[in-house]
């Protein structure tokens, strides 16, 4: 039994549904990224994670690499804690509105090509994987995770802010929620 601490991106150069689908960080976010990986590497040993790991995305990787420094450690991508996958006819500039339309229902009624409610599950499996570790995702896989966490089906479970730390206990291969991470409005909804 041990602590998996998940963290949201710092602040992207670029907004979601902007033309850029993988934005690095704006000098905003790698200030997050350096102060979130302080707050870590600070925390006693025990709790301090050991391990980074980080979505494919540039923003989660640019976010992780300030820990990883410090911990002197390289980043480990899992592609399993990175962004809800769009439904493969969904131009790109028609998933800011299915985004939206998606989180005001649940998990189960996401029109698209895939189990959405199934998708919540595997994110919580693979960060159970992670204990121990600090993992950086996005603001829909953390919802996934709180979601499957506490057995709900809505799909907004809070609204992380960009690098904040939410904390989730490994029991038995799955997630208890500890602690969510700090909310606010980050131009997701």
């Amino acid at each position: 039994m041990g602590r998996v601490h998940v963290i949201r991106h710092g602040k992207p150069a670029a907004t979601w549904g902007g033309h850029d689908d993988d934005p690095g960080l704006d000098a905003a976010g790698q200030e997050q990224a350096r102060a979130v990986a302080a707050v870590l590497f600070a925390l006693p040993p025990g709790e301090r994670p050991t391990r980074v790991v980080s979505s494919p995305l540039r923003r989660c990787r640019e976010t992780a690499a300030p820990l990883a420094r410090l911990l002197g450690v390289s980043v480990e991508i899992e592609p399993a804690v990175g962004e809800i996958p769009t439904p493969a006819a969904l131009s790109p500039e028609a998933r800011p509105a299915w985004l939206k339309q998606a989180f005001a229902g649940d998990w189960a009624d996401i029109e698209g090509d895939r189990d959405y409610l199934a998708w919540t599950r595997e994110v919580a499996q693979a960060l159970a994987r992670y204990e121990g570790c600090a993992v950086f995702s996005h603001f829909v896989a953390l919802n996934a995770a709180v979601a499957a966490a506490q057995g709900s089906v809505a799909v907004l479970a809070f609204r992380p802010d960009h690098t904040s730390v939410t904390v989730f206990e490994v029991i038995d291969n799955g997630l208890a929620l500890v602690e969510k991470g700090r909310e606010a409005s980050t131009g997701v909804l």
